[in-house]
């Protein structure tokens, strides 16, 4: 086991267990600089986000936008499945385009000219999901353009997060199932530490959910939630300019 890993997970743990999203957004662009190749920080990250999303769901799944998540499914899984066995033979860096956009969106409550904007963008929905899938398999940053569509939604709070776990949940079947068919040779992470993670994760999540994510009042969740997307996409920028 590492200890930076261990730190990485706990942190992106407690975000995720908010906002269902986390482990993935912020865990990839940590472990990337601290020099893990892009392979491991797939086998290290997507169980932990993938046990998170199945508690999520086990304990919400009358939140589900079942809707947006057919959708979603339909249209994000095939791009993942062929962008990532295309990436681990070229790397491409998009953080400093999904870095500006998602601070751009964090200022969607208090920009009226932003939310104009957004409402013109979000209406492409099916290019939008699309674009979400090529990006998450090229860089595992996905996820950050879906956080921000569930955000222009205005869910309430439990619809936001479920929702989002369970559409990163189908996310990470299709990665794990690309990697173990078409990289296993890349693979290079001790299963024992694996589980370690994913169990210090479970418990962070209980934790938090019991404690926390249920005294949130749906308004100052919306103000939470923005400074999560201004947090992300600054973590993407910084990755972007200091690997």
């Amino acid at each position: 086991m590492s200890l930076e890993i261990m730190l990485i997970v706990a942190f992106t743990a407690a975000v995720q267990s908010v906002f269902g999203a986390g482990v993935l957004l912020i865990g990839t662009p940590l472990m990337l600089l601290f020099g893990y190749p892009f392979v491991d920080v797939l086998v290290v990250l997507l169980p932990i986000s993938l046990a998170m999303n199945i508690m999520q769901m086990t304990k919400y799944h009358a939140h589900i936008d079942l809707v947006l998540l057919k959708r979603v499914m339909l249209l994000t899984l095939p791009p993942i499945a062929v962008f990532l066995f295309l990436v681990t033979h070229v790397r491409m860096n998009i953080g400093l385009i999904i870095g500006p956009f998602l601070l751009f969106i964090a200022f969607k409550s208090v920009s009226a000219t932003v939310e104009q904007i957004l409402d013109r963008l979000m209406r492409y929905e099916t290019a939008y999901l699309l674009t979400v899938g090529v990006v998450h398999g090229t860089s595992n940053l996905g996820g950050s353009l879906l956080t921000a569509l569930i955000h222009h939604k205005h869910y309430p709070k439990d619809v936001a997060r479920v929702t989002i776990a369970a559409c990163y949940s189908t996310f990470a079947v299709v990665q794990l199932l690309t990697l173990g068919i078409f990289s296993r040779n890349q693979i290079d992470i001790p299963v024992f530490g694996n589980i370690i993670y994913v169990l210090v994760a479970t418990v962070i999540f209980e934790l938090i959910d019991s404690t926390f994510f249920s005294k949130i009042e749906h308004d100052r969740y919306r103000h939470i939630f923005a400074g999560f997307l201004a947090f992300s996409g600054l973590v993407l920028i910084a990755k972007s300019v200091f690997q």
